[in-house]
């Protein structure tokens, strides 16, 4: 009888140890599932990001750790894939080259480092021949979303920068003129 009873426990024991391990194992999978989710997204966003430097012009501000595409246009589906460059206003060394770029504390963005530009630091455009303009930053400074005489041509050769502040109701703008 002691046996019998033994077996019995011995039994529970294996079910509910098996009921443990299978409900472990699909906790892991499951784990294992959204982050290789997200891995795959990140490393296809890179991807993407690499491919779309390779084949357009570029704006870096090393100091800042910023590197990224330049789109034309600047539109919502423009400036979620990279930094827009405003239809109609200056080119490469020449003008008032004006671009936007998302930056928000919460998503990973473009410009979310341009809060702590100085005056002084460089500014480097590549164009799609990677010839390099340098600017030097001059000024920066906060303006509303309808303040758009910073796109102004003001007879030198300047590179504009706008973004959004943190809470998104005034636009951030970096000038630098070119070295």
């Amino acid at each position: 009888m002691n046996n019998r009873i033994n077996a019995e426990i011995r039994q529970k024991k294996t079910k509910r140890q098996w009921f443990l391990f299978i409900t472990g194992l699909i906790a892991v999978l499951a784990g294992v599932s959204v982050l290789g989710f997200f891995g795959v997204r990140k490393v296809y966003r890179e991807l993407q990001k690499q491919k779309l430097m390779r084949e357009n012009p570029v704006i870096e501000i090393a100091d800042l750790d910023i590197k990224a595409p330049i789109l034309e246009g600047t539109d919502n589906k423009t400036i979620s894939r990279a930094v827009g460059h405003f239809t109609g206003t200056g080119d490469f060394g020449k003008g008032n080259y004006c671009i936007a770029g998302h930056s928000s504390t919460i998503y990973k963005e473009y410009f979310n480092n341009l809060k702590k530009i100085r005056a002084g630091m460089k500014i480097t455009l590549y164009d799609k021949e990677k010839n390099a303009y340098v600017y030097t930053v001059k000024e920066t400074f906060i303006v509303e979303p309808n303040e758009t005489w910073i796109l102004d041509d003001f007879g030198d050769n300047r590179i504009t920068v706008v973004t959004c502040t943190d809470d998104g109701k005034q636009r951030q703008v970096v000038v630098g003129s070119l070295s």
